[in-house]
Formats: C-alpha cells, structure tokens, sequence
C-alpha cells in the first residue's frame, strides 16, 4: 500500500507529504527487509533496557542512539540495494560493491553498538 502525497506543497501541506513518504519508505523496508524487522525487535527490546540500565540522560542517549544508527543504516543500505536493482539486474562490479559497501555500513554500525553498550555498562 503506497500513499501518494499532493505535488508541490507549502506549510503543513509540505510537512504532511513528507510524513507520507516516510511512512511509505517504513512500509515498504518493513514488508521487504527482514533484516530491518530483527534490527526493529533489537531497538523495541534494546530501547527501554537503554532507559534502565543507562545511568544519566547522556548515557541513554548513546545508549539508544546506537541502536537508531542500526536500523538507519539498514535504510541506507536497502536504499542502495533499490537503485542498484533498479538500475540493472545484471551482475557488474561497481553494483556488487556498491551493495557490500552497504551492508559494512551496518555491520559497522552493529559493532559500534555492541562497543559502545559495552563502554557505556562496563564501569
């Protein structure tokens, strides 16, 4: 289910089209990624313990921070998928990396969350 924002918006007309694409990018990376839904699990499991276990408001912020750096990557890196796939289905070299690129950006991002929910508790 796509909906389609109105055309050339001003004030909150604008503000709502872009919620609407928003919304229509989380549906679409919820329905097709399930990397995205366990990456989603971890932060709705991992976003209250950061609350908990996080001393102080810095704490909790680096704390679920980490975690929302997770699922944005995840988004960044379907988005590339998309337009390499859009672009050609055939296998090229510059379309493999551009998607493996993409993926070390969430493997970098789950490392730096493990590190820093490691640095932040381990006092």
């Amino acid at each position: 289910m796509t909906i389609r924002p109105k055309k050339n918006g001003i004030g909150l007309a604008r503000l709502r089209n872009a919620a609407l694409c928003s919304l229509n990018g989380l549906l679409f990376i919820w329905k097709n990624e399930e990397a995205f839904r366990q990456e989603m699990l971890l932060f709705l499991i991992g976003a209250p313990l950061a609350v908990f276990l996080g001393d102080n408001g810095c704490e909790r912020a680096l704390l679920v921070g980490s975690l929302l750096l997770i699922l944005l990557m995840e988004v960044v890196n379907s988005a590339i998928e998309c337009v390499v796939d859009r672009i050609s289905s055939e296998e090229h070299a510059l379309s493999g990396a551009a998607k493996d690129l993409g993926s070390t950006a969430v493997a970098l991002a789950l490392c730096g969350a493990g590190i820093t929910w490691i640095l932040v508790l381990w006092h």
